[in-house]
């Protein structure tokens, strides 16, 4: 019983990780603000989460920030990107809804599909910039093949990003508790999927090191 409140117990070690995600969550939300900078901050909320994943030991402050300034320039013009593809696909249904051009209901459903499959590799766009060195085109179609290689997991991870929305529309006094994590919590959660996608496209060399590493331990034990 005294083991559960150990430092390295299960109980300090979930208000630990609870507190560090809390951290993360207020992190970004305050680099978001710019609006010009999100790209960057959604990045290093991926980059931190992964590893934490992973459990790869980073100071949560240091490491975010060190995310933030490499990846700025690519998590920009990434971001303008993607905004500027939301406003066509927005404007294009909402012209059609609204009937300012008379074409077929099937049009509707071609925007729709189109921006499913965008909102897709949306997801993936900055985890996989925070994990892999790539051009800016190479990211985008890599996100785009991962979301719709691994579509179960993609359809999970949609569900985890979409509770925060629900949560504030079903529960609005708990807004609160969605400001310390509605970020950072559902990262954390689709990073369990993310770890598990990217081991796949990771250098060889490095899961060779993580399996030496893990027989080592288990010899340990």
């Amino acid at each position: 019983m005294k083991g559960l409140f150990n430092y390295d117990g299960p109980i300090m070690s979930g208000m630990s990780r609870i507190a560090d995600l809390i951290c993360l969550n207020i992190i970004t939300i305050i680099c978001c603000i710019p609006i010009i900078t999100a790209g960057a901050a959604l990045t290093a909320l991926h980059y931190m989460t992964i590893k934490m994943v992973r459990h790869e030991e980073c100071y949560i402050v240091k490491g975010y920030f060190k995310s933030f300034k490499e990846n700025f320039k690519q998590a920009t013009i990434i971001w303008v990107i993607l905004l500027v593809a939301v406003l066509v696909i927005w404007g294009d249904f909402h012209i059609l809804n609204l009937g300012i051009i008379s074409l077929p209901k099937a049009f509707s459903v071609i925007i729709m599909a189109v921006g499913f499959l965008f909102m897709m590799m949306a997801i993936y766009t900055f985890p996989v910039l925070a994990r892999f060195e790539n051009t800016i085109r190479h990211t985008f179609k890599n996100a785009f093949f991962m979301s719709i290689l691994n579509l179960p997991r993609t359809l999970l991870v949609i569900v985890i990003y979409a509770l925060p929305f629900v949560i504030i529309l079903t529960a609005p006094v708990l807004m609160p508790i969605v400001f310390l994590g509605g970020l950072s919590i559902p990262v954390y959660l689709a990073s369990y999927m993310f770890v598990k996608i990217f081991k796949k496209f990771e250098p060889q060399e490095e899961v060779i090191e993580e399996n030496e590493i893990s027989g080592e331990q288990s010899d340990t034990i």
